[in-house]
Parts: structure tokens; sequence; C-alpha cells
């Protein structure tokens, strides 16, 4: 099908799936799960298939990260489904209500959105993630993955579908959209077929989906993470949570990007932290007085401390206070994920309160900021915009609400 019939096709299923059960529903959910283990091998061939091109073409060795799959990754994304369809079904959720003077009664309720089409990079695990929540909150979904993970988003949707088919729903309620870059702009310009966008990836194609879309878009963002070390921070709770946030997966949007120590614990503190990060194979990017400790530290430049490194290197400066430390977040900051290592209740109040971030951690690793840790079963990405939906993307954020009005002859006066 062209992208025109496919789009109509998932407007049809999603007027069936928006009024079908948590039964059935959760028995998709199941059957999609037992579909894609069945499906291991496939995926797992089609996957090195796709990473070999990947590396062929010498694609950074952090996208290669996100692309790869194996066993392990596959598990979970079979866990994320079953894990959803243990979750409460949104739909139908009244939000609040009330009743008017005149008896009528007012209730804000829980519906889908709809078609959802989600345009994304290299990972494969966001097909199964995608789809799993989309049909768990009652939407139709076009998932338009990059060429670059062609053949395993292909073997995934196959065996997704084939767990739809078993139970008796309409297979098109999860379909990839495949063909170059006109069927992208055709997504952009779906409005009335497809109800909202959703770009998930670098800063290049969210932009690009964010400036050129006619429908409306549900901005995920980058993760110029970063981790304060202040003055009253335990030092062995800081190099925990340094090492976890940085080193566990650093290709991923949550991972650790820079860290901050305040000048008082530096002396100390830093010394430490720099062995411990070199013990991991980390290149820090330092700024001169963090380059002044150790010859094998980089110079910061700007461009270290403004975007995502998604890699093995953490950019590290070091502040005079609190104050500095939230001046240097709200200039480089994406505002996605901010965490402090303090034992002091003010300071902590007070990052918590000031910083501007879809997340705030204190005294814990980022990699906590994850739709999956947070018992969402799943994650559709990380919003870092302001409207409607914030932070990790689950069940409730893919529903939008309606009005409903229940009287007995009531007519305004």
């Amino acid at each position: 099908m062209d992208f025109t019939a496919q789009a109509r096709a998932a407007k049809d299923a999603s007027r069936a799936l928006a009024t079908a059960t948590r039964a059935t529903k959760d028995a998709a959910l199941h059957a999609m799960a037992d579909a894609l283990a069945a499906a291991e091998a496939d995926v797992l061939a089609a996957n090195a298939t796709d990473v070999a091109a990947a590396e062929q073409a010498g694609t950074a060795a952090s996208l290669v990260d996100r692309l790869r799959l194996d066993p392990s990754r596959i598990a979970g994304m079979v866990d994320g489904l079953r894990q959803l369809a243990a979750l409460p079904d949104p739909v139908g959720d009244v939000v609040r209500g009330w009743s008017r003077p005149d008896g009528v009664q007012v209730r804000q309720v829980r519906v889908p959105l709809g078609v959802v089409g989600i345009i994304y990079e290299a990972r494969p695990n966001v097909t199964a993630d995608a789809a799993g929540i989309c049909l768990k909150s009652g939407n139709a979904v076009l998932l338009r993955g990059s060429s670059s993970a062609l053949h395993s988003n292909t073997a995934v949707t196959t065996a997704l579908r084939a767990g739809l088919e078993r139970v008796g729903l309409d297979a098109d309620a999860v379909q990839l959209v495949t063909g170059g870059r006109e069927v992208t702009k055709e997504m952009m310009a779906a409005r009335g077929l497809v109800d909202v966008l959703i770009p998930r990836g670098g800063a290049g194609l969210i932009e690009a989906v964010v400036t050129g879309s006619q429908v409306p878009v549900i901005e995920t963002g980058t993760g110029n993470c970063h981790l304060v070390v202040d003055a009253d921070a335990d030092p062995e709770t800081a190099l925990g949570i340094m090492v976890n946030a940085k080193v566990q997966r650093p290709s991923v949007c949550n991972s650790l990007e820079t860290m901050l120590v305040h000048r008082d614990i530096a002396p100390t503190f830093l010394p430490r932290a720099l062995a411990v990060l070199a013990e991991h194979g980390v290149t820090v990017h330092g700024d001169p007085e963090v380059a002044a400790l150790e010859e094998t530290v980089v110079p910061a430049t700007e461009d270290d401390f403004t975007g995502e490194a998604l890699s093995l290197d953490l950019s590290v400066a070091v502040v005079d206070d609190l104050d500095a430390a939230l001046a240097h977040i709200r200039r480089y900051g994406s505002g996605h994920s901010e965490t402090i290592v303090t034992e002091s209740r003010r300071a902590a109040d007070r990052f918590v309160a000031e910083v501007d971030a879809a997340a705030v951690l204190v005294n814990a690793s980022s990699r906590f900021v994850d739709g999956g840790e947070l018992g969402f079963g799943a994650e559709i990405g990380i919003s870092t915009q302001k409207l409607h939906a914030r932070g990790p993307m689950g069940l409730a954020e893919m529903t939008s609400t309606k009005f409903v009005l229940l009287g007995d002859g009531q007519v305004r006066a």
C-alpha cells in the first residue's frame, strides 16, 4: 500500500480499537509477545544484516549499539509487552468530575488519540514498545523507522501483526511505513489522517519534524543530562551515580553528559573521579581546572558542553556554587534529566524547585528516567516539551480527553 492507503487503513483500525475492551487489548498484547518471542531467530538474523551494513558504512559506535539486538534485548521487548498487559487501561478513566447546580453531571474522560505516527531512528526496540503502548491506549500506529533498521523493523512488525491477527484484531492497527524521504513528508502533511506525530531520535530529526509538520507534534528531546556534585555530597554516592549514569549504557538519551563539581569538594573528589572514569574507559573533556589535574583530560570546548556525546565521553567543570551550577544548566541543558548529589536538604529542595527539566533527580542516577523503570511497562519516548506530555510517555500520555455531560433535560438559562 502507498502511505495514504496505509493511513486510511490505520484510521479504520483505530475506530475499532477505541472501543475495544481491556480484555481484548491485553489478549492482543500477550499474543504479540508470544509471536515476537517465537520469531527471535528471524529477528536476530534480520538485525545482523542491518548491523553489518551499518558497520560497513562507518556508522558511529553509539548508533550501532542502539541498532543492535541480542536475545536479552528481544526478551526485554517481549517482557515490555507483557508488562503493558498487566497495567490498568487508561481509556475511560475519569480525570475529574463534578455536578453543576442544576444537576448536570460533568466528567472529563480519557480517550485514545486515534492514529499515532512515530518517526524514529535506528532503535528496533522502539517498534515493539510503541506498538504495544499505542495498542493498549486504543490507538493505531504508523511506524516510520530509519532505513538503517529496515530489516529489523520488518521482522518485528511482521511478528506483532501476526499476534494481532491471532486474536482477531485488525493487523493494520500496527503498520510499518517504508520508502524514501518523500514518505516522511507525506506523514507530516497527513492532517486529518494522522492525529499526532512523535519524532524520536537526534536533534536534526526532531527539528525537521517539529518545523515541517502540519500534523500536531509531541516533541521528544535530546538528553544533555547533568550531574551536580554539591559541596555536601557523599563522595561514594556521587561516584556510584556518576559511573552508572555514564557507563551503563552511554548511547541512550538518559545517560550522563556533563558533571559539575562544587569548588569546595573538587580538590578531594575530582582526583578520585578521574581515576574511576579512566578505569571505565571514559574520556574526560574538562575545563582548565579539571584539565590541570590529569594530562589525559582533553580540554573541553563549547561544543562539549552543548550537546549529546552518546559515547564514553564526559564533560566536567568546576563551579563556584549551586548558583553557578544552575546557571550552567540553564545555558546548556536540554530539559531532559538533571541530577544533584547532596546531603543538604536545602540544596536539594532548591535544585528541584529551580531546574527546568522533564525529570529532576536527587541522589539517584538519571538512568531511572525511563518508562520501564518508572513502571510504565515501556515508553514511546521522553518528551521535553511542556504541553500535554512531559517526561517518559506511557499509556496515559497517549490519550486525550473529552468532556461528557449527563443531564435529564436541563437547558441553559
